[in-house]
């Protein structure tokens, strides 16, 4: 329903679009409304816009309460209801409204500096769309939302108490070596038991996304994904390209730094759950005890990086924006979302008590306050960016907050929990260029069977992976991908943050030279929302669209360079 801070002004202001006989209507009026004037076309903009929001609005709240609880039987027919009878039948009115403009004669005299980008996409959404994807993109949607449901369920005995897999991520670091041991055999083996189902649901949704491109005469998925995506701005071959520089830039430095771990813990060989516990034998880090300790100390670390932002966290907690903890039968992962007509953001997430948490709380923020920078464009296309900047909003806060993480610990500590975040972003490239590269193989060759795509995965790990050994857990290896649910529920969104992330240190670099000047670029360009093109967006916040070589290589030198300033 409406709110008071921003009024319908199309859509009746007591009306809840909670079904499609409600909704139908308005696009009845739309589609229908005489266009012959630039101003009665924005003013058919606006209107497009809010109705827009308004179902979009509907589908987030009933997505959200699904994930919180998983095993909640009413929630679940709730949101199926919503993929099954909503969505479907938005998607072809969605589309009349879109063709309605595109061969609207007064477009052209818009201008330009405003609807540009409204204009490209519009225009590009038109090309790819096919009344007949629609049906199958609902299978798809049900499809993710089963992946989630048996995620969400996998449980298991250890130590003494039924823990969610997130939880088993706290043994990770303990100093005791067959305790982490035994941590990861449990999680391994409790993934193992669901490999049928999922490799199932994969298989359909392969066949799914190469039937949506075949409707729409392109090559393959991946390039209907491309243009699906909107990807104006780069290419296939560009990714490609990406992979061979990671592999040069990255991988090097992410083995040297295994194998300094291996020698500093004085292993003849580094397991998979040698990789994060402290190479002096410290106790785990332990930044929080519960979720509101965890909310406070982030609070601090905001207001640091930036007053304002500090508050629009704090304005978050107080109005129940947030759900933090790990419990039995919430989906798996963290996620931001936007409630697009009430404009504000909504953080989930699945905090256990580690670094990692912080670092998803800080990430997540980063996306609320994109969220809130942008909220006030009358626009819903441009109240949200390119995922490729928006990764730059959350990964671009990580590091600005990197100083400030002494809300969190002593000096030592604190010293310990940047090395982790450093060290991390030298992992994040490699296991990015691999869920890239599995999904260039896979939709490029969607006849591929199941030991082809175990050969394709094993094939990348040897040229992207550490120098951990899996002996003896070779069948935990050969689906260790079926944890990444961009792969379910997201084909070909996980390069973006890469992409992102060479934003972000260029963020990092500006700010080691003045803080004040790259927070302030930073803010300015969130504030854009997704209004101007992609480079213009990198430019605006002082840093550069590129993800060659020659971009990655100083940057990853110069994470390495920090890091040899660290204390081990």
């Amino acid at each position: 329903m409406s709110n008071q801070e921003f009024p319908r002004r199309f859509v009746a202001a007591d009306d809840v679009l909670d079904a499609w006989s409600k909704i139908e209507p308005y696009f009845d009026r739309l589609v229908d409304r005489a266009i012959e004037t630039t101003e009665a076309l924005t003013r058919w903009l606006a209107d497009c816009s809010e109705l827009a929001a308004a179902i979009a609005e509907e589908g987030t709240h009933r997505h959200v309460r699904m994930t919180c609880q998983t095993d909640d039987e009413e929630r679940k027919a709730a949101f199926l209801d919503y993929i099954e009878n909503i969505e479907p039948k938005c998607k072809p009115r969605l589309h009349e409204l879109n063709v309605k403009y595109a061969e609207s004669p007064i477009a052209r005299d818009l201008p330009s500096e405003r609807y540009f980008v409204l204009d490209r996409s519009v225009r590009a959404s038109v090309d790819i769309f096919r009344e007949e994807n629609v049906a199958l993109q609902t299978e798809e949607a049900k499809l993710e939302q089963k992946y989630q449901e048996i995620c969400g369920a996998q449980m298991v005995q250890f130590d003494g108490k039924e823990q969610t897999l997130q939880q088993l991520a706290l043994y990770a670091e303990r100093t005791d070596r067959d305790l982490r041991r035994q941590a990861w055999e449990v999680e391994a083996n409790r993934r193992l038991e669901d490999v049928d189902k999922l490799e199932d649901i994969f298989d359909q949704l392969v066949l799914l996304r190469d039937k949506m491109a075949i409707h729409a005469e392109c090559e393959d998925y991946r390039a209907y994904a491309f243009k699906a995506k909107q990807r104006f701005d780069y290419s296939p071959a560009d990714c490609i390209a990406f992979h061979d520089a990671v592999e040069r830039a990255v991988v090097p430095a992410l083995r040297d730094m295994q194998r300094r771990r291996k020698d500093a813990l004085g292993l003849e060989t580094l397991r998979p759950w040698d990789l994060a516990v402290d190479v002096q034998s410290r106790p785990p880090l332990r930044p929080f005890k519960t979720t509101d300790d965890l909310c406070d100390k982030t609070s601090r670390v905001f207001h640091r990086v930036d007053e304002a932002l500090g508050g629009e966290f704090d304005a978050m907690r107080e109005k129940g924006y947030l759900d933090l903890d790990s419990r039995k039968g919430k989906a798996p992962g963290g996620y931001q979302a936007t409630y697009d007509e009430g404009r504000h953001p909504f953080i989930f997430m699945n905090a256990v008590g580690i670094q990692r948490d912080v670092s998803t709380l800080i990430h997540e923020g980063g996306h609320a306050f994109h969220s809130n920078a942008a909220r006030n464009d009358a626009m819903l296309i441009y109240r949200h960016s390119p995922i490729e900047f928006a990764e730059v909003a959350s990964m671009g806060m990580e590091m600005l907050a990197l100083d400030f993480l002494d809300e969190f610990y002593d000096e030592q500590s604190h010293a310990r929990a940047k090395r982790a975040e450093l060290e991390g972003i030298i992992g994040l490239f490699p296991w990015v260029a691999t869920i890239d590269a599995f999904q260039h193989e896979l939709y490029t060759n969607p006849t591929h069977s199941r030991s082809d795509r175990r050969t394709c995965w094993l094939a990348l790990h040897e040229r992207f992976g550490g120098i951990a050994d899996f002996t003896g857990y070779q069948e935990s290896l050969a689906y260790r991908w079926h944890k990444q649910l961009h792969l379910f529920e997201v084909p070909f969104y996980y390069i973006e943050y890469a992409i992102a992330e060479l934003g972000a240190l260029q963020v990092w670099c500006n700010a080691k030279k003045d803080r004040a000047h790259a927070t302030g670029n930073y803010r300015k360009a969130l504030a854009l929302g997704g209004s101007k093109p992609l480079p213009d967006l990198f430019r605006a916040a002082g840093i550069a669209f590129d993800f060659s070589y020659e971009t990655i290589a100083p940057l990853i030198e110069t994470v390495c360079a920090e890091l040899e300033e660290l204390p081990v």
